[in-house]
C-alpha cells in the first residue's frame, strides 16, 4: 500500500509539472526503469511457452568474475610429442640406392629383413638378377654373389639354364650338355613363348640328353655346393638320373601334372650330371647349385634383351617356380639395347617397363624389385672425339622414373660409374672393352663392389630405422 501511494503521488507530481520542468520528469522516468529492473532481479527467471528466460542481473557488468572450482578428476595432459620422421641418410661418396616403395613395400625392405633374419628362412636367400650381355657369363654377378656368400652364408652359382652359348667364356662353372634342342626368345625361328621361363628359354630332350656341372675356384664357395634342382613340366611321367661326384645313379620317377616340378638331390657335392631317361612331350627349363641357407645369386642374362620380353613369360609358369624357389629380390638392370643416340625421349619404353614390373610383382609378391640404371655408354662425336652417347642421361631418368612410378627402388649405375665419359676411363684402367659399351671381368669386379657396398649401407639404414621406430 505505501508503494501504491508512492507511486501515485510521483505520477502526479510528474503530470503536474511534465511541461514546466522537464530534468526532473526526465529523472522520475530512470528512477522507475531502474526500480523495475530491481524488481525483476528479485524475482526468479520467468517462464514463457515452458522456456526459462535469462535471469535480469543489473549489477553483472560491475560483479568480479567468479573462478570455478576445478574438477579434481580432471588430469592435466602432457604437451603432445611428435616423433620426427626417420630420415635416411647417403655417405660421401656413395650412390645409394633410391627406394620408392608405397604401403605395398615392394622397394628394398624384404629383402634387407631377409638378410637379417635369414637364419630362420629355413631356405636361402635368393637373388634373380635380370639383365642383358653387360651382365653375361657372370660379369658383375659373379663378384657380387661371392661377397654375400662371404657376408651371409651360402654356396653354389645358382640357376643355370640347361645349355648355354657361352660355356667356355663363363668362368663361375663348368658345364657340358649333349642331346637337347634349344630354344631363346632372342632366336629368328619359332619360338613358343608359352613354354619359356624367367630366363626366357626352353629346351627339350632327346632320349638320353643330359647335363653336367661342375664347381670351380675361380670364385669363393662355387667349388662345392649342397643343393641340385632340375626343374621341367610335362604332362606323363618323367623319368631322370642324378650322378653326384661320379658315383652311382639315382632314379627318379616323377608323376607329372602339366606344371612345373623339381627333382632335387642333397649332398656335399663338387660336380653333379642329370640324365633324362624318359621324358615324353616335357620342357625341361634349367638346374640349380645352391645351399641350404644363405645367398643364393642367379644370372639370368639375355643377349640382346631390353626387359619387354618378360612381360611374355606366362604368369602360371612364374607362380609355380615362386612356389619353387621363391626370390627375395629381384633385380633389374637393361638399357644397352634401348639406348640411342638418336632418341631423347623414352617413354615409350619405360611405359612398356611398367607393364613388366607389374607382371612380374604379381608372379613374386613377396619380392623386393631393384631397377639398375643403364651404365656408361660412349660412342664417337662428330669431331671424332669420345663422349657419353646422346640419349644415355635421358634413359637413366627415365629409368629412375620408372621405378618411382612402379613404387620399387633404383640404383644409379651410371651415376656410380663416375657418369659422363667414366667408361673411357674404364677402358683405359683395363675395366672394360674397346667397344666402350661392355665391361670384363675387371671391371665387374669393380662395379660389383660398389654395388655390395650401397646394399650393405641400406641394410644398415634400414636396421637403424627400425630400431627408432621401435623405441
Amino acid at each position: 500500500t505505501l508503494f501504491r501511494s508512492f507511486f501515485a503521488y510521483l505520477c502526479n507530481v510528474f503530470w503536474k509539472d511534465r511541461m514546466n520542468n522537464k530534468i526532473f520528469s526526465t529523472f522520475i522516468l530512470v528512477l522507475l526503469v531502474v526500480a523495475g529492473l530491481f524488481v525483476l532481479y528479485c524475482l526468479p527467471a520467468p517462464f514463457v511457452g515452458g522456456k526459462k528466460l535469462r535471469h535480469v542481473d543489473i549489477l553483472s557488468d560491475v560483479r568480479p568474475d567468479v573462478v570455478l572450482p576445478v574438477d579434481t578428476d580432471t588430469v592435466a595432459l602432457p604437451p603432445l610429442v611428435i616423433k620426427p620422421e626417420f630420415v635416411d641418410t647417403c655417405k660421401t661418396g656413395m650412390t645409394c640406392i633410391e627406394d620408392y616403395a608405397d604401403s605395398t613395400s615392394r622397394g628394398m625392405s624384404h629383402f634387407y629383413e631377409c638378410l637379417i633374419n635369414g637364419e630362420h628362412l629355413r631356405r636361402p636367400v635368393r637373388i634373380a638378377y635380370l639383365g642383358d650381355s653387360f651382365i653375361e657369363a657372370d660379369i658383375l654377378t659373379g663378384d657380387l654373389r661371392e661377397k654375400l656368400q662371404a657376408a651371409f652364408g651360402g654356396c653354389g652359382v645358382g640357376y643355370l639354364p640347361i645349355t648355354s652359348r657361352i660355356t667356355g667364356f663363363r668362368q663361375t662353372v663348368k658345364h657340358i650338355f649333349s642331346g637337347w634342342s634349344a630354344h631363346s626368345v632372342m632366336d629368328s625361328t619359332y619360338f613358343d613363348r608359352s613354354r619359356q621361363d624367367l630366363s626366357n628359354h626352353y629346351f627339350i630332350p632327346t632320349p638320353g640328353a643330359y647335363v653336367a656341372f661342375k664347381g670351380t675356384k675361380h670364385k669363393s664357395f662355387l667349388d662345392s655346393c649342397e643343393v641340385s634342382s632340375c626343374f621341367f613340366s610335362a604332362k606323363d611321367s618323367v623319368l631322370l638320373t642324378s650322378q653326384i661326384n661320379g658315383g652311382e645313379e639315382t632314379t627318379h620317377h616323377l608323376v607329372a601334372d602339366g606344371h612345373v616340378m623339381q627333382a632335387q638331390i642333397m649332398g656335399r657335392m663338387h660336380d653333379v650330371k642329370w640324365r633324362v631317361q624318359a621324358a615324353d612331350s616335357a620342357t625341361f627349363y634349367g638346374v640349380a647349385l645352391e645351399g641350404r641357407k644363405g645367398i643364393v645369386l642367379d644370372n639370368l642374362s639375355l643377349r640382346g634383351g631390353s626387359g619387354q620380353q618378360l612381360l611374355k613369360v606366362p604368369m602360371a609358369t612364374l607362380r609355380q617356380f615362386n612356389k619353387l624357389r621363391p626370390y627375395d629380390l629381384i633385380i633389374l638392370q637393361y638399357g644397352l639395347n634401348v639406348a640411342s643416340a638418336e632418341v631423347s625421349n623414352y617413354s615409350y619404353y619405360t611405359e612398356a617397363m611398367k607393364e613388366v614390373v607389374t607382371h612380374l610383382k604379381a608372379a613374386f609378391p613377396e619380392a623386393s624389385f631393384l631397377i639398375i640404371g643403364v651404365g656408361d655408354r660412349c660412342n664417337r662425336n662428330e669431331d671424332g672425339e669420345l663422349s657419353t652417347m646422346p640419349g644415355i642421361k635421358n634413359l637413366v631418368r627415365y629409368q629412375q622414373l620408372l621405378a618411382a612410378e612402379t613404387h620399387v627402388a633404383f640404383w644409379n649405375m651410371f651415376q656410380a660409374m663416375g657418369g659422363e665419359r667414366s667408361m673411357i676411363r674404364m677402358v683405359e684402367e683395363g675395366m672394360a672393352n674397346y667397344d666402350y659399351t661392355h665391361i670384363n671381368f675387371k671391371g665387374g669386379k669393380y662395379l660389383a663392389d660398389l654395388l655390395f657396398e650401397t646394399l650393405m649401407y641400406g641394410k644398415e639404414q634400414h636396421e637403424k630405422r627400425l630400431t627408432y621406430e621401435n623405441q
